[in-house]
């Protein structure tokens, strides 16, 4: 039995059936469905729609229902299509034919787009909660070692002394603003379509604004057609989602590099790594590696969505019935991610004597020295590059050369040139708002725990 039998005098085939069901995706629904029908008959009763013997009746049911669900209970079949309908049936063999009366006044658009709107807040907060879980984590890695300093690298070539707390606050910000991207996404999401029906609306004495309420929504849809052809708000979530799977795979870019022999920066913790089966010393950074992948793999499920939405006419069309796997799978493996990728850098060590830096990144610290005797600083920088190259020639860092040879390039130099080219004079000279000093770094890790608390 299907909920247009009347029309129909053939049966569906069996292909067309397992074809056109989705029970077997959109049951992640069950508990925003049965919210948004026990919100949807409470205000049937209120507008004298249906008697409050119904109204009771049926919400009886439908928590008898969620009871059994929550027992292992309750049996989906495909033969119901969706979960609007496996519930309704069973509703149906619950209470009897009261329950049929439950549809007054609703299609299956403007139920199936309250309860993607329902979940989709849900998830939402849930994952904005997760951010702030790693912003956490990173602030405290960030404190507790905010002593540490590390080279800077641009184009992967090392190119100035900063602190560790420093490179991995700039994460904390790239999360920042993902965060509230989706905290603004919110006011577009928490808006009811119930009320739309299938396209026109409906005839019923419904008051759309109660049920708004009831479920919690900020606002409502002020045309019917949009309420239930609108996806915006989730191909918006989901290039959110792409946004943090980004910045959570050029994170563990780094964390990938940074656990190779030849960087050796830091050590993951064996919870979070894997192991060989044929080479018995490896210890592989593999949870990086499959958050890196699963990026690519949600931004794969956007643009599914959006080029299926691309040339749909209004309203509803049985196309948007595929919005849902790809939705639920990206918020699946972004809420994933950003679980492992907290435990990760929480239990990660760093290798402190490795990051030292045995290298030329101090070399525009000379070229700023200079600049403080007077010399203009394109000046100060050739004279620099040539000095560099020289040192490669002798197999000699900075700190190396002879005091000598650095007053031969401008006689007022002196000892100072050496602590000037110290990584961690480098470092606290730079002290500006958004620099890699000490003090501004501190002032960062202060403002990032000042947002998480609010």
């Amino acid at each position: 039995m299907t909920a247009w039998d009347g029309r129909f005098t053939e049966e569906m085939s069996a292909d067309v059936q397992d074809f056109n069901q989705s029970i077997d995706v959109d049951h992640v629904l069950f508990y925003e469905d049965i919210k948004g029908s026990i919100a949807h008959v409470e205000m049937l009763a209120q507008c004298g729609i249906l008697t409050h013997s119904e109204k009771d009746l049926i919400h009886q049911g439908l928590r008898s229902i969620e009871a059994d669900y929550e027992n292992g209970d309750v049996v989906f079949t495909a033969a119901a299509e969706d979960i609007h309908l496996n519930i309704e049936k069973l509703l149906i063999e619950k209470i009897g034919p009261t329950g049929g009366k439950m549809h007054t006044g609703r299609s299956r658009n403007d139920q199936v787009a309250t309860d993607m709107h329902l979940y989709t807040v849900k998830e939402v907060n849930a994952i904005v909660h997760l951010i702030e879980q790693l912003q956490t984590t990173i602030t405290e890695r960030a404190e507790e070692n905010i002593d540490v300093i590390m080279p800077g690298y641009t184009h992967l070539q090392r190119a100035q002394p900063i602190l560790f707390a420093h490179h991995i606050m700039s994460y904390f910000w790239m999360l920042q603003r993902d965060k509230e991207r989706l905290t603004d996404s919110l006011k577009r999401i928490s808006l009811s379509p119930l009320g739309a029906g299938a396209l026109a609306g409906t005839t019923y004495p419904i008051d759309q604004q109660m049920t708004q309420t009831l479920l919690g929504f900020s606002g409502l849809y002020m045309n019917s057609m949009d309420a239930v052809s609108d996806r915006d708000y989730l191909l918006e979530t989901m290039n959110n989602l792409n946004l943090i799977m980004m910045h959570l795979s050029r994170f563990s870019e780094e964390i990938i590099l940074w656990c190779t022999h030849e960087f050796n920066f830091i050590a993951l913790s064996d919870a979070f790594s894997t192991g060989s089966s044929i080479m018995p010393q490896k210890k592989n950074p593999d949870m990086a590696e499959l958050i890196r992948g699963k990026a690519g793999t949600v931004a794969g499920r956007y643009m599914g969505l959006l080029m299926t939405m691309k040339g749909l006419p209004l309203a509803y069309n049985k196309d948007m019935q595929e919005d849902k796997k790809p939705f639920f799978e990206a918020v699946a493996d972004t809420k994933k991610s950003l679980n492992i990728f907290n435990g990760m850098i929480r239990t990660m060590t760093l290798n402190k004597e490795e990051m030292a830096l045995n290298d030329f990144s101090n070399a525009t610290e000379f070229a700023d020295y200079l600049v403080t005797l007077g010399v203009p600083f394109r000046e100060a920088h050739a004279l620099t590059g040539k000095l560099v190259y020289s040192c490669i020639q002798k197999n000699q860092l900075l700190m190396d050369v002879p005091l000598e040879t650095y007053r031969s390039i401008h006689p007022s130099i002196t000892e100072e040139v050496y602590t000037f080219l110290t990584p961690a004079a480098a470092v606290n000279r730079r002290q500006n708002l958004n620099g890699t000093g000490t003090d501004a770094v501190l002032q960062q890790i202060k403002e990032g725990k000042t947002l998480i608390s609010r």
